[in-house]
């Protein structure tokens, strides 16, 4: 049976990751988009890295930020895992050809198969060998940790259709909750499933009892 993959995003402390990584998340998301109620220093995001136990991923997410100041970011900490969760190109993607980079793309389902088959050619297109994973976001004004559901019925439509294939790893984000993220698989069967706002006690301080049914529900789903 194929294993559902776990990030918890949005960690802000030390605590949080812990929090995290002792419930079985394989990976945790640091966000480096300074509007954003989330958003975490590099010194603060050190400090979580160095307390990671081992065998989980620390990921960067940035927002329509310069590639150069991405990098900057990426090499002070040594991250090896990039989300961009903007509008950016399939250039900013091939720019960073030596991380592994998830892209986050939201969920319009009356654009969503173009918006697919346009990430599809630029693969082919730029080589894009190191974009493993699209983050399905809900579609709206904000940039991730929103709590609001995303269109899993339209999601699953398009499944169904074949627009899914010949694109990275399925990542499916947006409104996920313990209560309803076993649903979620068992209608999608993603790669893996990414959560903020739906294991929090409030924005940016994390539950560590929200995580550990979260964690629970996804590894229950069959």
């Amino acid at each position: 049976m194929r294993r559902t993959r776990i990030k918890i995003c949005g960690i802000t402390s030390v605590e949080d990751a812990l929090a995290a990584a002792r419930a079985g998340a394989d990976a945790i998301g640091m966000v480096f988009y300074k509007p954003a109620r989330r958003c975490v220093t590099i010194e603060r995001a050190r400090d979580i890295m160095a307390a990671l136990p081992p065998f989980i991923t620390p990921v960067g997410l940035f927002v329509d930020a310069d590639v150069n100041e991405m990098r900057e970011t990426i090499e002070s900490l040594g991250l090896r895992h990039v989300q961009l969760h903007g509008h950016e190109t399939p250039e900013t993607v091939a720019a960073l050809h030596d991380r592994i980079v998830l892209k986050a793309v939201r969920v319009v389902p009356e654009t969503l198969a173009v918006e697919l088959q346009a990430w599809r050619a630029a693969i082919l297109t730029y080589s894009l060998n190191n974009l493993r994973g699209l983050v399905l976001e809900t579609a709206g004004p904000g940039i991730g940790g929103t709590g609001i559901e995303n269109d899993w019925a339209a999601i699953a439509r398009l499944q169904r259709e074949g627009a899914f294939e010949g694109v990275p790893a399925l990542i499916a984000a947006g409104g996920l909750r313990p209560d309803n993220v076993a649903q979620v698989i068992r209608q999608l069967q993603p790669w893996a499933v990414d959560v903020s706002s739906g294991v929090e006690e409030a924005p940016g301080r994390k539950s560590p009892e929200k995580i550990d049914a979260f964690v629970a529900a996804v590894r229950g789903a069959v």
